[in-house]
């Protein structure tokens, strides 16, 4: 499928809320609404200003990516009179949102650079040119500081993801990223070598799994540690319910059929997770959202003669998403993304990890209990992203229960 162009138009905003004006629109590079340095990058060749995205006002498709944008941004300073002449006027209205986050209002992106300032003066740590912003969106703020060796990563997140600072400083010596300081929803970490491994070879695929199986088989008999952190319960009376709960929610808007479906699942829920915990996988840490993008590596993963450069390089990003349940809820969002001729060889390879772990158990058949029931998870998550996210925010996430809801009925009814 092509995605449509994005085209970006910035209402730029003071410190106090008025509006300065409109910039006209013009292209961006990527079509993915929430990568905010293109469009600065963009306002800052075209029109002469610094500027720090702040959300998303407005689009002209319902979903992403692509289409118009409308963005409110402030200014990184003062607005130089020439441009300030280019401004257009501005017909629209900014209201007030309980639900909007720190950085999407004027002064809250500030407020997080100094505090991680502050960090990296305690940790000696000088940075070296300006902070470069990556993304503004309602599930995080990412942010670039270029140091005298190497940079650090801002990120700060919705209080709804508020725990993976503690998870990320309980996880430290794992294949996680160095934890630099934290203070609740705010993340400062260490530069990590190498690249996201999106498009990662299929012999990477087996490592990453093995590094993920390694740390959830440590952590098993500690979930009250885990509880404290605060982590989500994916476990099976308190998923149950919110399944259940969200199936509701959603029912007049889906076809009979698939409610119908999703109702006899539901009412078989006690059953199949009684039938989970007889494969022997204990519950333990989900990480929520494992897939190869969510991993970054040094270099490109290979030696001179071509072998791969070890599970160390490896490196298990993006913790927010990360839960107390079945591991094998990991399994089948990471196969979802990965190419459909290194599907078979991986979910083998994930078997064989936790036989080697736990001997005796049977990660297969978990593996096809599990499907619906991990289909059915995104969709409560997603159900929690639109219930904490201001309503210019939702269109991110508003398809996303439905089409989850649907695919877990369509395995539930392939018996699954």
């Amino acid at each position: 499928m092509t995605i449509p162009e994005r085209r970006a138009s910035v209402v730029v905003v003071a410190r106090d809320g008025t509006v300065l004006g409109r910039l006209p629109e013009f292209p961006v590079p990527t079509p993915w609404w929430q990568e905010a340095q293109p469009v600065v990058q963009g306002v800052r060749d075209r029109f002469g200003l610094e500027i720090v995205v702040l959300r998303l006002l407005d689009t002209e498709l319902p979903h992403p990516q692509g289409g118009g944008v409308t963005y409110v941004a402030e200014p990184r300073g003062r607005v130089p009179v020439d441009v300030a002449a280019r401004l257009l006027p501005f017909d629209g209205r900014l209201d007030e949102q309980p639900l909007r986050l720190r950085w999407a209002t004027p002064g809250g992106p500030a407020e997080d650079l100094a505090w991680a300032e502050g960090v990296l003066r305690r940790r000696r740590l000088e940075r070296v040119g300006h902070a470069e912003q990556l993304r503004s969106w309602n599930l995080s703020s990412i942010w670039r500081l270029p140091l005298r060796d190497g940079a650090a990563w801002l990120k700060v997140v919705p209080p709804f993801f508020a725990h993976e600072g503690d998870i990320l400083r309980r996880l430290q010596g794992g294949p996680v990223p160095r934890l630099l300081g934290h203070d609740r929803d705010r993340i400062l970490l260490a530069d990590i070598a190498g690249s996201d491994r999106y498009d990662a070879a299929p012999d990477e695929l087996p490592e990453m799994v093995t590094l993920l199986v390694d740390l959830q088989a440590a952590w098993i008999g500690r979930i009250g540690q885990l509880r404290s952190i605060g982590l989500p319960d994916w476990r099976g009376r308190s998923l149950t319910a919110g399944i259940d709960e969200v199936v509701e929610r959603h029912a007049a808007t889906l076809p009979a059929d698939a409610v119908a479906g999703l109702e006899a699942f539901i009412a078989g829920l006690p059953a199949r997770f009684d039938a989970l915990a007889a494969c022997g996988l204990p519950d333990t840490i989900v990480h929520g959202d494992f897939h190869p993008g969510n991993v970054r590596g040094g270099g490109d993963l290979r030696g001179e003669d071509g072998a791969g450069a070890g599970n160390h390089a490896l490196t298990l990003l993006d913790w927010g998403d990360c839960g107390i349940g079945n591991p094998l809820l990991d399994l089948s969002a990471f196969l979802d993304r990965i190419p459909a001729e290194s599907r078979s060889t991986v979910r083998d390879h994930w078997a064989d990890e936790w036989r080697r772990h736990l001997p005796g158990s049977d990660p297969v058949e978990a593996g096809r209990l599990i499907g619906p029931v991990a289909a059915a998870r995104q969709a409560l998550i997603y159900q929690h992203f639109l219930d904490h996210i201001e309503p210019t925010e939702r269109r991110y996430h508003e398809a996303d229960v439905p089409d989850w809801l649907l695919r877990t009925a369509a395995l539930a009814a392939g018996g699954a």
